[in-house]
């Protein structure tokens, strides 16, 4: 009980000294200097009518949002005295695994960099400073040679790691219930089984109504769609974080969702978050960095060769190119198993005082990482809302599908709940694939890497994304993941090879049918 209080104390001082540093606490501070002006302020009571006076204005509501919004990202409590490390990551082989992971990155960019005679970073030219910032909004039409340039990896890279991750402790296959875990993933992970995922997600359940299967043509508006819609206009009307989490469980209306995002993220566009987007592109604009051409190549590659994303080929820019200069990602560093590259100023190398951040933000691009950020082009246009909100997505979620950790969310945890699912519960699909060389994880990797993004259609997606906003979770991927083998699994049973498997369960330009 102690020690519940005291993690509970520690969670309140580590939110309160964040929040001191954020624009909503000096507007909380102005608001109640203002509020002593007023004649229902009285000094006797000075304590209480200013606590009444936030709450009636609506500012009780926003600091409400604020912690709530800290809580849904705030690492799990640990031992006091437990080294920071843990706190990104507690088991040592992954930490171990992450840094391999990350020197074998480092090594692909710097051997790019070398090949090509290309610096990490250069203070662009004023003219062509001006060039870019009279394109800035038609950088699609640009058509730069790409060619020498390579993604630093991709997903089947990052696969391979992840089946060759080992715990040494289970080296000689101490563990009976382990052994017989057939699938690529070789690590012994707690993950959830069906009575646990049927308890997590409990709002998914068949006597719950769902947006994306009731409210279809089928079935008349008054049974649960317009019910649906107007619980939502309700939630939005008193600006609640907490309650419109709840209600994304069961899908958003079209016409709601991006003000519900926003509102289960925090994000409301402040003139000062206008000043600092508009800081960034300055940034962009000023100094040209190697990872700019993974970006523009990553973008040519995926999105703009995708029936969905490719008029958003500008946006994307904007918001990437914006990113990679946001020190602010930093931040989530403290509680993501990876560590931010460093690299050093040309002659200092070693010299400590003069390492940096490389990129800025600390986050190297792979191949399919725009693909975090067009489905957000649906639902916001104005270009500083629109990178706030991939910020946030990616900060609470996107980081754990690219980095090697224990955690729930994490992409080992996802393949390993996949796998498990199938295993368990369709167990002759699973062996036949198996025995075929068609490794159904081999198949499904790239779907959950990119959290679906560029499978399935875009409605569909946007329904998908709701439950992990709803639910604060990544698991909902590997349990789509291995519903898709369960739907297609009398057509996956008559298959031979890899490939047919693949052409078999693919997905087509409009979604997945």
């Amino acid at each position: 009980m102690l020690q519940e209080e005291s993690d509970l104390s520690l969670i309140i001082a580590q939110i309160v000294q964040k929040l001191k540093g954020s624009s909503l606490y000096a507007q909380l501070e102005r608001q109640a200097w203002a509020s002593l002006q007023r004649p229902e302020i009285k000094l006797e009571s000075l304590k209480e009518d200013i606590k009444r006076f936030l709450k009636t204005s609506g500012w009780e509501k926003k600091l409400q949002n604020a912690v709530y919004s800290e809580l849904s990202v705030f690492p799990l409590p640990t031992h006091p005295a437990a080294p920071p490390e843990h706190l990104k990551e507690p088991l040592v082989y992954m930490r171990k695994a992450q840094g391999s992971w990350e020197k074998r990155i480092l090594k692909s960019l710097n051997s790019m960099c070398t090949e090509l005679s290309i610096p990490l970073a250069r203070k662009r030219p004023v003219g062509e400073q001006k060039e870019l910032l009279n394109k800035w909004n038609e950088m699609g039409t640009d058509e730069p040679d790409l060619s020498l340039f390579r993604p630093v990896y991709a997903p089947k890279d990052f696969l391979e790691v992840l089946i060759n991750l080992r715990n040494p402790n289970y080296e000689n296959g101490d563990s009976l219930s382990f052994r017989t875990h057939l699938g690529l993933i070789q690590v012994p992970l707690k993950v959830k089984d069906i009575p646990e995922l049927k308890e997590l997600f409990v709002e998914l359940g068949l006597t719950t109504g769902q947006l994306g299967i009731d409210d279809s043509t089928q079935v008349p508006p008054e049974l649960f769609e317009n019910e649906h819609v107007r619980i939502g206009q309700k939630v939005l009307a008193e600006q609640d974080s907490a309650a419109a989490q709840q209600y994304v469980r069961q899908g958003s209306p079209t016409a709601l969702r991006a003000e519900l995002w926003a509102l289960i993220l925090n994000i409301s566009s402040q003139p000062e978050d206008i000043l600092y987007y508009e800081q960034l592109k300055t940034n962009v604009i000023q100094h040209d960095l190697l990872v700019d051409s993974l970006i523009y190549k990553d973008v040519k590659l995926t999105a703009s060769n995708d029936d969905y994303y490719f008029v958003f080929e500008d946006y994307l820019y904007q918001v990437l190119l914006c990113f990679s200069r946001d020190t602010s990602v930093l931040g989530h560093f403290a509680y993501n198993s990876a560590s931010p590259p460093r690299s050093y100023i040309r002659g200092k190398l070693g010299i400590e005082e003069y390492a940096v951040f490389y990129p800025p933000n600390g986050v190297i691009p792979f191949h399919g990482f725009s693909m975090y950020v067009a489905p957000l082009c649906f639902l916001y246009h104005e270009p500083s809302k629109l990178y706030q909100m991939f910020r946030e997505m990616y900060v609470r979620f996107f980081f754990r599908l690219h980095s090697i950790s224990s955690h729930p969310s994490g992409i080992v945890s996802l393949c390993l709940l996949f796998e498990t699912l199938l295993q368990t519960y369709l167990p002759q699909l699973f062996y036949h694939l198996r025995e075929i060389g068609a490794q159904p994880l081999r198949i499904s990797f790239k779907w959950m890497v990119r959290a679906f993004s560029g499978y399935l259609a875009t409605d569909q997606l946007l329904l998908l994304w709701d439950r992990i906003l709803g639910y604060n979770s990544l698991e909902i991927l590997a349990v789509l993941a291995a519903a898709v083998f369960a739907f297609r699994a009398v057509n996956l049973m008559e298959v031979t090879s890899l490939a047919a498997a693949e052409v078999r369960i693919s997905f087509t330009p409009m979604g997945w049918k």
